[in-house]
């Protein structure tokens, strides 16, 4: 029998950290927080790098209680990476001063992709870099402040087909001393609609050969991600939606970048709801309450049942469990024996599009100046 053969593009290289094989858990509020990281990592045997839940720098500089912890990192999450989001340069590079000084994080990302409505009205996510100076002030005090740790950033397309922005800002990034750039292939106005455009990815990838840029937007199967490296000659795939209910994505990655393509895993309902209390008992582990977890497990059950012959009401009631028994006990009444349902590793997740990108008042009358942005454009508490 024949070695395998890796199917990798080269070693990913985030300032002194390699990624092999080139697989990133794309953060994702409310959903990337240590807990499913875990969960992630133990499937891929610790390949690849995982990034936090998004942060407002605002709020990490003031140690808000709940920033705090989300930004708790397992003694085994090696490299600890942590998503930024802010608009202010000032405090984003406070915010990035105190991660170097203090150790908090090994790896920063800055967010440029969010496009919820909370996030852009306010000039940040998918709207900042429209406003071409105000991204470079942004990337100026991040990357000076941030010392020896690498800094990256995630952004789209632009706001919408009439202000795309990638280019410039991929060449922005690249004078300012950023390590890497993922893309999603959408605009801000296509939310999660529609299909990514991955060309786009293959040209800002010609646009900025000096750096690393990673692909994002419909990677749904481990197939999938070798076929974006493949049309588009990234050096990396960021995985959102795709691992929603389903961490053992990261298993299937990791193997067909590896050359090991048959390896692929198709769990019964046994395993699966196996995975769901795991993820549940992690989560109240975590929060340090049973019950809180479990409510906050809530989110995840439809995602982990899609596809699976589990009745309205039976999937109802999962998703009002409040203990680790309730879920484990409605688990147990299911048929167990189900084999992994055709179809399930489809899309998952949200997917409306064409909606207008919520922007402050005269926002696109300059894509330079950016006057009238600063500190109280910054969100006071994390997510979104």
């Amino acid at each position: 029998m024949s070695t395998p053969v890796s199917l990798a593009p080269a070693p990913l290289r985030i300032g002194p950290h390699t990624v092999t094989p080139p697989v990133v858990l794309a953060p994702m509020a409310g959903i990337t927080n240590a807990p499913f990281r875990t969960l992630c990592r133990e499937f891929s045997g610790g390949k690849g790098l995982f990034v936090s839940e998004m942060i407002t720098t605002r709020a990490l500089v003031e140690r808000n209680e709940k920033t705090m912890q989300l930004i708790h990192f397992d003694a085994t999450e090696k490299p600890r990476s942590i998503q930024l989001y802010g608009v202010d340069p000032a405090t984003v590079g406070k915010a990035v001063r105190m991660i170097a000084e203090e150790g908090l994080a090994d790896h920063i990302d800055l967010n440029f992709g969010c496009p919820v409505p909370k996030v852009t009205r306010k000039g940040g996510g998918s709207a900042l870099p429209y406003k071409r100076n105000l991204l470079r002030a942004i990337l100026r005090e991040a990357v000076s402040g941030a010392g020896d740790l690498p800094v990256t950033m995630k952004m789209r397309k632009g706001i919408d087909d009439d202000h795309i922005t990638y280019l410039d800002a991929g060449r922005i990034a690249v004078e300012e001393g950023v390590t890497a750039i993922a893309l999603h292939g959408r605009t801000a106005a296509q939310h999660y609609g529609g299909t990514a455009d991955w060309d786009a990815i293959a040209r800002l990838k010609e646009h900025v050969p000096e750096i690393p840029v990673l692909g994002n937007g419909d990677i749904w199967s481990a197939q999938d991600a070798l076929r974006m490296v493949r049309e588009t000659g990234c050096d990396g795939v960021v995985v959102g939606r795709g691992c929603l209910g389903r961490p053992w994505l990261f298993a299937d990655l990791v193997a067909a970048f590896e050359g090991r393509t048959e390896d692929i895993a198709r769990p019964a309902l046994r395993e699966v709801a196996d995975i769901m209390v795991r993820h549940a008992t992690l989560l109240g582990e975590w929060i340090g309450d049973e019950s809180k977890g479990v409510v906050d497990f809530r989110k995840h059950v439809a995602w982990y049942l899609k596809g699976f012959a589990v009745g309205s009401e039976m999937r109802k009631r999962l998703a009002i469990t409040s203990s680790l028994a309730e879920l484990r006990a409605g688990l147990d009444e299911l048929d167990l024996d189900q084999p992994w349902p055709t179809g399930a590793d489809g899309p998952r997740g949200r997917t409306s599009g064409n909606n207008r990108v919520v922007l402050p008042d005269g926002w696109l009358k300059d894509p330079y100046d950016c006057a009238g942005v600063g500190e109280e454009a910054e969100l006071d508490t994390s997510g979104g």
